[in-house]
């Protein structure tokens, strides 16, 4: 049986026609979209590696069945910079030395966007580290990566004011 969907992915529209309706949204990135950035890590939902942004929200890929999200749009690490101009959080990672071995820092840029949009956690880098934690580095680069996220809410929020 061969299902058919739709996601907007990155901002472009993709069908896609799925044989195995257990196929996870990682691995339809991965090995169907080629868009490898997100990386399987645990494939147990555990790390964060494989963390998306799905209508806005910050999820693991690994977790989600990609017929879930038939019509979702979906946000990877590969769709963020514009052309050679890093998004912002991108930029405070290099900035603030928030990656060593960088496994895990494309699903860590992808939460700190969803957590900045989220709003919740102000300036305060305990709230920050709590909710980072379902990113693991196993470099210990969590000092470098707090401080990027904390600079890219800046860097944000600095913008939006030069658009207002």
């Amino acid at each position: 049986m061969t299902l058919s969907i739709s996601l907007t992915v990155n901002g472009v529209r993709t069908d896609v026609a799925i044989d195995d309706p257990r196929v996870t949204l990682l691995d339809l990135l991965r090995e169907r979209l080629h868009l490898t950035g997100t990386k399987k890590g645990c494939d147990r939902g555990q790390c964060g590696a494989c963390t998306v942004l799905v209508d806005g929200r910050r999820i693991n890929s690994c977790l989600a069945l990609a017929v879930s999200h038939d019509g979702a749009e979906v946000l990877t690490i590969e769709g963020l910079a514009s052309g050679d101009r890093l998004h912002p959080v991108q930029a405070a990672f290099i900035d603030n030395d928030g990656f060593q071995c960088g496994f895990c820092t494309p699903g860590q840029i992808m939460s700190a966007i969803g957590l900045i949009a989220e709003a919740e956690t102000g300036d305060d880098p305990e709230r920050i580290r709590e909710a980072m934690s379902g990113n693991l580095c196993r470099c210990g680069a969590h000092v470098g990566i707090i401080e990027a996220v904390l600079d890219a809410r800046n860097r944000l929020a600095e913008d939006e004011r030069r658009t207002a």
